[in-house]
């Protein structure tokens, strides 16, 4: 299977999120997986695909051109590809995974994050979405998602789109046992005419 980790390319984060990251990455390699991420050598990034390949994962890096040219992409990858754009990592590393888990991160992660959300609400895929929600980082995301839910903008069904983890462990575990949950149309009702 490859998993996608989307995460932080910060190397100035508390050491508590790069001790997850080598957990997450060794649990990939252990369980005979591969991972996909962004590609580059800084960051969660970084330590989450060198500790994949430690433990006998091969590794995707996918990486934009203007992020390689700085020098910052990691020669040790199994297989590399050099994108033209944002757009087009993102679109790759969708359609080379199996499954997607959020380390930690900042605004490029909660994009990532995100798009595959709304993409799979919009049921152009059924892949296995994972949080891993290390010391509470993404606490405020889920009390605004709770918002949407209680105020309407989302139907609360689309939980089930992804899973909330506590760590890599229980991340792992709900990939390996996921089932796709059927979705109910993303609107309330059939959209009509714009109020104005």
């Amino acid at each position: 299977m490859n998993i996608c980790v989307f995460c932080s390319s910060s190397n100035a984060i508390p050491e508590h999120y790069f001790d997850e990251a080598v957990k997450l990455g060794t649990l990939i390699g252990e369980n005979h997986h591969a991972i996909v991420y962004g590609g580059a050598t800084v960051g969660l990034m970084h330590t989450v695909a060198e500790a994949a390949r430690q433990a006998g994962a091969t590794s995707l890096g996918i990486i934009p051109e203007s992020i390689h040219n700085r020098r910052l992409s990691s020669p040790h990858d199994h297989e590399q590809i050099i994108t033209p754009n944002m757009r087009d990592r993102k679109y790759l590393m969708r359609k080379r995974s199996d499954a997607f888990i959020a380390l930690p991160g900042g605004f490029g992660t909660l994009e990532e994050i995100l798009e595959v959300i709304t993409l799979k609400q919009l049921q152009y895929h059924r892949k296995a979405i994972v949080f891993i929600n290390t010391e509470g980082f993404f606490d405020s995301l889920f009390t605004q998602f709770e918002r949407a839910y209680r105020e309407s903008f989302s139907k609360e069904d689309y939980k089930s789109t992804y899973f909330i983890a506590s760590n890599s462990e229980e991340a792992m575990n709900y990939i390996h046992n996921y089932q796709y949950t059927e979705l109910t149309t993303k609107w309330f009702d059939v959209p009509g005419p714009a109020r104005f």
